[in-house]
């Protein structure tokens, strides 16, 4: 079994500990490819990819040959979420970990090592208390792990309306989206999908409908 990290906005925190949230879409990117080269797939039937045992193949070329297993593991492996934290101590002296997703306050374990390594944390870059952003915070401050249950690889405007709602963007959009629009044959939740997906990625991120990785987990802490 193979342990990897992987960031979550504060959302989509929100979701998985709802349990809303049991797929993630990540880009596919060629290792010694530059992000934003255009190696994109132009045939029909796109008959030069193949995917088989959680790995990605190209087949048009040599230099895209693969294989490319998929950087957050196989069925069976485990993620451990990374999200943006800030160590605290209350006004009783207790010390223990701020998540910002929810607000929620964790105390650490009674032990000279833990404590250490609040401290470490309670002094990001020599600031008392700062904000730890997700792509620092620690594995000992985790407190979700996902076991990967399902790996495979599509073309990102592939999402249906069942797995738009497994990427925990709900049926309704919020307040500050209440002027969505759905196009006619369009579903909600793909709508919100796709303002997610540019909200994370970027203007045009949707249009250019690259390949993902579609991982499907579980929570299992």
């Amino acid at each position: 079994m193979k342990e990897s990290p992987i960031i979550f906005n504060g959302a989509m925190v929100r979701a998985v500990l709802a349990g809303d949230k049991t797929q993630t879409r990540r880009v596919v990117k060629i290792p010694g490819i530059m992000p934003g080269t255009s190696y994109a797939i132009t045939s029909p039937d796109e008959e030069i990819l193949r995917f088989d045992d959680g790995t990605f193949h190209y087949l048009s070329t040599a230099a895209l040959s693969g294989p490319y297993p998929c950087p957050y593991g196989q069925p069976g492996d485990r993620l451990w979420v990374r999200e943006s934290v800030r160590a605290e101590e209350l006004s009783t002296g207790l010390d223990g970990v701020r998540y910002l997703a929810d607000d929620a306050f964790v105390p650490i374990e009674d032990s000279s090592a833990s404590a250490d390594a609040w401290l470490a944390l309670h002094h990001y870059r020599g600031k008392r208390g700062a904000t730890v952003p997700s792509i620092h915070m620690p594995r000992w401050a985790c407190r979700l792990v996902l076991e990967v249950a399902r790996v495979r690889v599509e073309r990102l405007q592939a999402i249906n309306h069942v797995d738009a709602l497994a990427e925990g963007v709900g049926l309704n959009p919020s307040a500050a989206d209440v002027s969505m629009t759905v196009p006619i044959g369009e579903s909600m939740p793909r709508v919100m999908f796709r303002a997610l997906w540019e909200q994370i990625n970027g203007a045009g991120a949707w249009d250019a409908n690259p390949w993902v990785w579609v991982v499907e987990f579980r929570r299992i802490r």
